[in-house]
């Protein structure tokens, strides 16, 4: 997963990624938040779920030590963080924020 998830985050394209577990209850709330996200936003960002417990090097590496984590990325970047259940409405505000945002 390592080598793929680079290559998606290096990417021009936002990627919204979900750190999560599945033993975790405020991350299986964020599922339908997310969903419902994906329906608002479409193709202005991709969005990845990473359970924290089969890839703990990617945990470690973004330092995400709480469930749910999310990370918002461009071109391997790091432009957002938030932990904890957010709202479609506020997550979809950060990336139309950051979509408007040409990538250098």
């Amino acid at each position: 997963m390592n080598e793929n998830f680079n290559e998606i985050i290096k990417g021009n394209k936002l990627v919204l990624v979900d750190f999560s577990a599945e033993w975790c209850g405020p991350c299986r709330m964020l599922g339908p938040v997310l969903e419902q996200l994906k329906n608002r936003v479409g193709e202005k960002v991709r969005i990845l779920k990473i359970d924290v417990d089969n890839n703990p090097e990617l945990a470690y590496k973004y330092n995400v030590r709480s469930v749910p984590t999310l990370i918002l990325f461009r071109s391997g970047i790091i432009l957002w963080s938030g932990v904890g259940v957010k709202t479609a409405d506020f997550l979809e505000s950060i990336i139309n924020n950051y979509s408007s945002v040409i990538s250098q």
